[in-house]
């Protein structure tokens, strides 16, 4: 990066602070004056602090949205025809999967890649952590079946491991150490990914163009939702993030994001920088590191290579939870192990900006915890506010009413929604001009879709914010979540299911607003949003794992699919039939990798 560059890149991440903080600082003072109407305590000192952080947290993300508003994605410098020089393998990590799924997927990929007709050769290894001993026979079956339908006699590797030490993280690490010194490029994928065979060259000829890089990471769509909930994060996924994307890789420059999977890494970097030890003392906080992709990322940052994100990048997709129950559970993974960062943040050597990001994951779990107090200390305020006096001044004749401060009351709500809200509604009205609501179904069908999923994520944030907290109360009170596996289907949920996960967040949602109205009746408006969707929170959880029916929220995958979408369904289907007919693998099939 020229020193131009570099000096264009701290600019534009001091602007993000800086706006981030004026919002901050704005509500902070409004809520001080809102506060000083009846004399300041210090419980509004606490409520004007815990808005200040709240309010900064809501910010920085607005700015990041901004920033890639007014920017466009755009390639980075290479030749996307020049012909390629290094080995190069797709690694597809698997844990209890279907493996009909799974290897379908990746006979989809492979069929993507030989009909871009390019002579490139790459190789896919399945590793299989799976402990289920009738899944892992049937990954040997589907393998052999994979080898036979793809010709694939050595270009396909298969290996399961007896110990699944490091979870996915040492699976990968197993790989590298055993069989990388083969290759000079490997892509992740996760068990669900899917990815255009055009994308994997391209991602490969972008690493050859740059000799420094050593991790590209691309921004996967959600595809194949079907219920309501796994609709509108599909929607989400595809209509905004993209943007936000843009947002981050500006300001993340060469010390980018990995995201774990749909990412490609040179091998001799990745194997030099990215060992992970097992951290001190016992899980949550202690044993392998869960969270590993932004530790990688991390020290691939701190070793010199570049980690950047190519959000310009399409053919690159992943699937997603059906149901909220699905979403919690696996975000309660990523909330212990972004809670770990704790652990590594000091690490030294690390670059600043990479210590900044470990700082945003954190704050990513803990900000609802702000809000929650917030609220908590807002009911509590009356019952520990002094009684007015309105006679402050003795022998005066006439009470003093104090002069409302309402309207900064309103100001401060209005900047608060519209920090949630606004850049959502201009990244809808920026896809009405450039032309990209097309592909959404029309600028009015995008627009309608976006006011579905404001109204959608209104009603699941109070559920959401619930799981999110009891999450961190579980990883600090030393309670380990472990590594479940995901839940892959259709997620349809009973009123039955829908209760039992969610008994304690109907509870919850009571008794706040039983106490809103018997101490702060003047807030129970004002809570009614959050605490509503909390007591009909198995209704809302049951309801939105339903498949959806509607028009809204549709994406371009769903009017148009993907070449290798199609090519996957194909397969899916035509191996599906051939069920009954699949052999067990022959000796001649390698069940190891070899390199």
């Amino acid at each position: 990066m020229t020193r131009t560059a570099r000096l264009g890149l701290y600019a534009l991440r001091g602007l993000a602070l800086a706006l981030s903080l004026i919002a901050g600082l704005g509500a902070f003072v409004l809520f001080l004056q809102f506060g000083e109407a009846d004399g300041l305590d210090t419980l509004d000192i606490l409520r004007a602090l815990l808005i200040l952080i709240s309010t900064l947290w809501l910010a920085w993300g607005a700015v990041q949205a901004l920033i890639g508003l007014t920017s466009f994605a755009r390639p980075p410098a290479y030749d996307p025809s020049a012909p390629i020089r290094g080995r190069s393998i797709v690694l597809v990590p698997v844990y209890n999967e279907d493996p009909l799924a799974t290897f379908s997927r990746v006979a989809a990929m492979d069929a993507s890649l030989a009909a871009t007709g390019d002579p490139t050769q790459v190789h896919f290894a399945i590793l299989s952590d799976t402990r289920n001993e009738t899944i892992a026979r049937r990954e040997v079956q589907m393998f052999a079946h994979l080898v036979r339908d793809r010709d694939g006699m050595g270009r396909f590797f298969y290996r399961r491991r007896e110990q699944n030490v490091g979870k996915k993280a040492g699976n990968i690490e197993d790989f590298i150490t055993r069989s990388g010194s083969a290759y000079d490029y490997a892509v992740i994928l996760d068990a669900d990914s899917l990815m255009e065979g055009e994308t994997i060259l391209q991602m490969i000829r972008r690493m050859e163009a740059e000799p420094r890089l050593g991790l590209l990471q691309t921004l996967p769509k959600v595809i194949r939702a079907r219920s309501r909930f796994g609709r509108a994060m599909q929607f989400s996924a595809s209509f905004f993030s993209p943007v936000f994307a843009r947002g981050l890789a500006m300001m993340q420059g060469e010390t980018g994001p990995f995201w774990g999977h749909n990412a490609i890494v040179r091998v001799r970097a990745f194997a030099e920088s990215c060992g992970l030890p097992a951290l001190k003392g016992k899980p949550p906080f202690g044993g392998h590191v869960m969270s590993h992709d932004y530790v990688e990322a991390a020290l691939l940052a701190r070793a010199g290579w570049i980690v950047r994100l190519d959000d310009d990048l399409g053919g690159s997709f992943e699937e997603g939870p059906e149901n909220i129950v699905d979403h919690a559970k696996r975000d309660r993974r990523w909330c212990q192990g972004n809670l770990q960062h704790s652990r590594i943040i000091g690490a030294p050597g690390l670059r600043a900006w990479s210590r900044f990001v470990f700082a945003q994951g954190i704050m990513a779990y803990i900000a609802p915890l702000f809000w929650l107090g917030f609220i908590l200390a807002s009911i509590a305020a009356p019952l520990m506010a002094p009684p007015p006096d309105y006679f402050p001044e003795p022998y005066w004749p006439f009470p003093y009413f104090p002069p409302s401060e309402a309207s900064k009351a309103v100001g401060l709500a209005i900047g608060i929604f519209g920090l949630l809200l606004l850049p959502k509604i201009l990244i809808a009205a920026r896809a009405a001009w450039t032309g990209r609501a097309q592909g959404f179904g029309g600028s009015g069908r995008a627009f309608a879709s976006t006011l579905g999923e404001l109204g959608f994520s209104s009603l699941t944030a109070p559920v959401l914010l619930m799981y999110a907290t009891r999450s961190v109360f579980q990883v600090l009170l030393g309670r380990d979540g472990g590594w479940p596996t995901n839940n892959r289907g259709d997620g349809t949920l009973s009123l039955r299911d829908s209760l039992a996960a969610s008994y304690w967040i109907v509870a919850i949602g009571l008794l706040g607003l039983i106490a809103t109205y018997a101490f702060a009746r003047g807030l129970f408006l004002w809570l009614l949003p959050v605490g509503g969707p909390m007591i009909f929170a198995p209704v809302l959880l049951w309801w939105s794992s339903r498949p959806s029916t509607g028009q809204l929220m549709g994406v371009p995958t769903e009017y148009s699919p993907a070449p290798v979408m199609q090519l996957h369904d194909t397969i899916f289907e035509r191996w599906t039939a051939a069920l009954d007919q699949i052999e067990a693998p022959s000796p001649a099939v390698p069940e190891k990798i070899h390199a």
